[in-house]
């Protein structure tokens, strides 16, 4: 329906949303629409709010339609991250975050405390940090002393930190670092709280921190988490000797000082939760990360936490280290936790992910072999190309080598030279000052220079010289350049310090020819030549030219050894990048195998989960042949991952190194791991976009009806219809009115005071109220319309009542199902617990180390595992089929179509009470009013559906916790036995105690899950009753555009006209946004 405004005229409205002229000029995410429904109905609020309302009714429900609107946020998807300890939880989550947030140094702290990471758009890091109340930490505090002192009242061995009482002592220690281990064996958990009145203030408190960056953040946090303990004992805090002087005083001052400060009381056992919002591009999409206790925690109320965490995460992430993935223990418990919780539900391929962290910690040698890669065509190319760098390096190395030892020979020569020609300079300056000069390094080159001419007399046969060594000094053919005995002498030794040894034999042998000689020829030796200051000169000259030619050889030996060492640089990174390349292609095969494997082991696992459930339920017709599900169609969502390679590829931390294997970001592993975070949310992000655009869509055509109104009808014709169907008195103020509100009161009505989403016992509706004495009942007349026997009537009145019944019995009808369908079941599943508890009490006690089952004796069952879940498994595994399939039915479609019928019947009876000129206007309207209400309808039921999925997920784990409750004074009773004989009495004791109360404790469970169903039923009827009345007066709201009349003051039309051109573009908007939706569907 597409009217024309009432006068042809254009009034700009301003747009809190961005205009497009097409549906492909829209980059259409789930985010953006919401952004843009949001600035939409932003837009739409500023114009009703100048709009002058007929009653007061229609102003509450429209800004009460408004108010869901806006605070219709998009969803959020938990994720809980759990693994043992070591696993590398936080370096993967940092990775993520692609920030330092969450701490990854040695503290128990990281692992004990569960802290959830959300997404804020600002870029700070902010982070609450929760603290255990007194009763929890004084809980705490028995449980810690128990561990710490023996039977005999000793205390027991505390160096061990994985034992308990090294646990305990770490943990109390490190609160009360002044209570020593002596005295706490004669303390009470009283005498110890009242030790520090500091600790008790800081219990049941929070503390909020917020950062810059994450540098300031560690910092700050690091308050609150950091243990002491690490700091205790280091060299800086030794205790130097005191020496009795002014400057030891004073450093024993500040020794004292710094002493008393480092041995404060450490606050990260006392943590209960930390939650910190960051500017994560991650988790963008909703993603909420909770990172859960690695390992099991004294406290009771921290393994609550991350019990309730696992029961309302959306997902669960299960970290191991690859290099034992497919057979670590703590990832195999895991998953056997995983698969229960697919017991009672079908499997979503979303719901679990197997994380395989540490990925470069690989070793080729062992995986080559065992993946038989010794063939594969890549890996050969890339062992080719190491063989080849090390033959290139080895050559490099060489030259290198002969490039040093020349450099070292010319420096040697140049060094002579110089002291050569120094002597000569100073023998010229002699002779010029007419003095007499004994030369000592020429005088001794003359002698050295005649015996080796006669050297090279016998042994080059007449040779002026060697060739090599002229070219060695840069010679070339043509140059006679000659320095005499300095040149013979340093060439010589040049020659000579690059022979071998068998040019060394030869030169002895030449040497022994020369001494015989020598004799002979000594008295042929011709006469020294006379030394002037011109042959001084010309020495001097040729020294000169000699160092020129040397320092020319040195750079060229220098730039050999030079890019011999460049060479090899470059050549050592390109080894580096093959044996990169090397460790890569094997990590990224060990991935693929272990990738297989784990998801075949999923497959195996929750087929012998099934088979086990199915024999129990009925062992009879129980066929292990036969399949319950298609496990060929599951496929467990599996990334394998180096956290260490993309902190360093991408320099997230600084001087951490080059990375050990990856060079590629992509296979570290962590951008999949990033878009698979992306995609876990995108279902619950692309249903709540169009959800919030449907209901936008069908707001803003019920506001466009009203501000066009139904044209030309009689006054008689709309009091007609008023007196017969509006629920309030002509000139009434309406049914929800209060007094302190009036038709020109801004302010907003009570309920927008409320939440958005109101919880009745757990179940939440969005835009409903609690049931409050300001909601004014049905019974109130005052307010109401009522014929002649008192009763109200108007189109709210009767579709209330109608509601009722039809609540009433679909309530009635519901306990009837979880009777019909779950009752015999639990009775049965009851039995089988019962039957089987003994036994297995048994066996647990006979699995475990004697003190390990005095520690969960201590704690009521839930230890390092939970006695109590493994006795009430029999049960819950015989009603987890019934189970199943009542949940997974349409519990409320009989409801939805009883009310839908009650609508369709009233909107019926308007028509047919409508004057023969409001008939056509009338039909017409009804459709609006029936699609409006279908809408409407459609999102309760939504919300009461997820209410009861997540209620009846709560109820069908209360049997582990009613179990604890019932069993809590046997556990009590077996601690209470001491002395010699005592482990086997205490089992004795506990078992007894099953074997005489095993029968109430599951026959009450049975009776307690029934009764909360019961109740859950009840909650539910209460809530749908006040959610329906609203619909009720939407629906009226709707209708009552036929009896109500438009103001036409002049202000008033311009407005609606405003309004209307305002409506219409965003009507059109919606529109190519539904496209933009479509194709984006289509495109992925």
């Amino acid at each position: 329906m597409e009217p024309g405004p009432p006068h042809q005229q254009t009034v700009h409205e301003p747009m809190l949303y961005q205009l497009y002229d097409s549906a492909d000029n829209i980059a259409y995410t789930p985010e953006a629409a919401l952004q843009a429904g949001l600035g939409m109905v932003k837009t739409l609020k500023a114009g009703i709010n100048k709009l002058e309302l007929g009653s007061k009714l229609r102003k509450d429900v429209w800004l009460r339609e408004i108010d869901n609107l806006l605070n219709q946020g998009a969803p959020t998807t938990m994720i809980a991250v759990c693994g043992a300890t070591g696993a590398g939880k936080s370096s993967i989550l940092n990775a993520i975050l692609d920030d330092n947030i969450v701490p990854t140094s040695g503290m128990r702290a990281c692992t004990a405390v569960v802290t959830e990471i959300a997404y804020h758009a600002t870029p700070t890091i902010n982070a609450d940090v929760s603290f255990l109340s007194e009763a929890e930490w004084r809980a705490e505090l028995a449980v810690l002393l128990d561990d710490l002192v023996d039977e005999d009242g000793n205390l027991k061995r505390t160096n061990d930190l994985r034992s308990d009482s090294g646990v305990a002592w770490h943990k109390v220690h490190a609160v009360y670092p002044s209570i020593a281990q002596e005295q706490l064996v004669h303390l009470t958990v009283d005498q110890i709280l009242a030790r520090d009145k500091n600790i008790a203030k800081v219990l049941g408190t929070t503390k909020k921190i917020s950062a810059k960056n994450s540098t300031i953040f560690a910092q700050e946090i690091a308050k609150y988490i950091d243990s002491k303990d690490q700091k205790r004992g280091s060299k800086k805090d030794k205790i130097k000797v005191f020496d009795g002087s002014l400057m030891s005083l004073i450093t024993k001052d500040k020794n004292k000082e710094t002493k008393k400060k480092d041995h404060g009381p450490a606050l990260w056992p006392l943590i209960r939760q930390v939650n910190v919002r960051c500017n994560a591009q991650a988790l963008s999409t909703g993603a909420i990360l909770v990172d859960l206790p690695g390992v099991a925690d004294a406290n009771a109320a921290r393994n609550s936490i991350a019990k309730d965490y696992m029961k309302k995460c959306n997902c669960i992430w299960i970290l191991a280290p690859i290099t034992r993935a497919v057979d670590d223990k703590t990832a195999r418990d895991l998953l056997g936790e995983a698969f229960k919780l697919q017991l009672m539900s079908t499997y979503d391929a979303h719901t679990i992910t197997f994380i395989a962290s540490k990925c470069d910690d690989i070793s080729c040698s062992e995986v080559i072999p065992a993946l038989s890669l010794e063939d594969d065509p890549e890996l050969e190319e890339i062992e080719g190309r190491i063989e080849q760098y090390k033959e290139e390096t080895a050559d490099l190395k060489e030259k290198k080598a002969d490039a040093e030892s020349s450099m070292k020979a010319i420096d040697k020569q140049l060094k002579t030279v110089r002291s050569f020609l120094a002597e000569y300079e100073q023998h010229k300056m002699v002779l010029e000052n007419g003095e007499i000069f004994a030369p000592h390094l020429t005088a001794t080159a003359h002698k050295q220079v005649q015996s080796a001419g006669k050297k090279r007399k016998n042994t080059r046969r007449g040779k002026s010289g060697s060739p090599k060594r002229h070219k060695h000094f840069g010679e070339d053919d043509d140059d006679d350049f000659e320095i005499d005995d300095i040149d013979d002498y340093l060439n010589d030794d040049i020659r000579e310090d690059d022979k071998d040894e068998g040019s060394d034999e030869e030169d002895e042998e030449d040497d022994e020819e020369d001494e015989h000689d020598s004799d002979g020829e000594d008295a042929r030796d011709e006469p020294e030549e006379e030394v002037t200051v011109e042959v001084l000169q010309g020495k001097i000259g040729d020294a000169e030219e000699a160092i020129k030619v040397g320092r020319e050889q040195l750079n060229s030996a220098r730039k050999a050894r030079k890019d011999a060492v460049d060479a090899l640089s470059n050549l050592r990174k390109k080894d580096m990048k093959a044996q990169r390349d090397k460790n890569a292609f094997c990590s990224l095969k060990r991935s693929e195998f272990s990738r297989d494997v784990l998801k075949e082991d999923f497959r195996v696992g929750l087929k012998d989960l099934d088979d086990a459930a199915a024999e129990e339920r009925n062992p009879d017709s129980f066929d292990p042949t036969q399949n319950l599900r298609n496990y060929d169609e599951i496929d467990l969502p599996v990334f394998t991952c180096s956290s260490r390679d993309y902190i360093r590829i991408t320099g997230q931390v600084k001087g951490d190194g080059d990375p050990s294997c990856f060079s590629n970001v992509e296979d570290t592993g962590i951008p999949s791991l990033r878009q698979w975070c992306h995609q876990l949310t995108i279902s619950s992000r692309s249903r709540a976009a169009k959800q919030f655009h449907t209901h936008l869509k069908t707001f803003a055509n019920s506001v466009r009806v009203y501000i066009d109104g139904i044209g030309d009808v009689t006054i008689a014709d709309r009091e007609s219809l008023r007196e017969k169907w509006e629920s309030t008195p002509q000139g009434g103020e309406g049914m929800y009115d209060s007094d302190e509100f009036d038709d020109d009161d801004e302010d907003m009505p009570y309920w927008r005071s409320l939440p958005d989403f109101t919880s009745v016992r757990g179940f939440r509706f969005p835009g409903m109220g609690m049931l409050d004495t300001r909601l004014l009942s049905m019974n109130n007349r005052s307010s109401l319309k009522v014929d002649a026997r008192g009763e109200p009537i108007g189109v709210t009145p009767r579709l209330v009542k109608e509601f009722g019944v039809h609540v009433e019995k679909s309530v009635s009808d519901l306990q009837d199902l979880f009777r019909d369908g779950l009752e015999d079941k639990c009775q049965v599943g009851a039995a089988n617990a019962a039957e089987g508890a003994v036994q297995h009490v048994d066996e647990f006690a006979g699995s475990m180390h004697w003190a390990t089952y005095r520690a969960t004796l201590r704690r009521h069952g839930s230890w390092r595992r939970d006695l109590n879940v493994e006795l009430v498994t029999p049960f819950t595994r015989n009603i987890a089929c019934s189970w199943s399939t009542l949940f997974e039915s349409d519990l409320f479609a009989s409801l939805s179509n009883a009310i839908m019928t009650s609508i369709n019947q009233l909107i019926a009876d308007v028509e047919a009470s409508a004057a023969a000129g409001l008939k056509d206007r009338v039909h017409a309207q009804s459709s609006v009013s029936q699609e409006e209400a279908r809408h409407a309808l459609g999102q309760t039921m939504e919300v009461v559906k997820e209410a009861l999925a997540k209620e009846q997920k709560e109820i069908s784990r209360c049997l582990a916790p009613h179990v604890q409750n019932e069993l809590t004074e046997g556990y009590n009773l077996a601690l209470q036995e001491r002395g010699t004989g005592s482990v086997a009495r205490q089992k004795a004791v506990f078992r007894n105690y099953i074997n005489g109360h095993k029968h109430d404790v599951f026959d009450g469970g049975a009776e307690v899950l029934m009764g909360r169903l019961s109740t859950a039923a009840e909650t539910i009827g209460k809530a749908l009753n006040e959610s329906l009345r609203q619909l009720a007066e939407k629906i009226e709201v709707s209708l009552a555009v036929l009896w109500e009349d438009t103001r036409d003051v002049p202000d008033q039309v311009r407005t609606r006209l405003q309004l209307i051109q305002s409506v219409s573009k965003l009507l059109e908007q919606l529109v190519m946004w539904s496209k933009a939706a479509e194709k984006a569907c289509t495109a992925s």
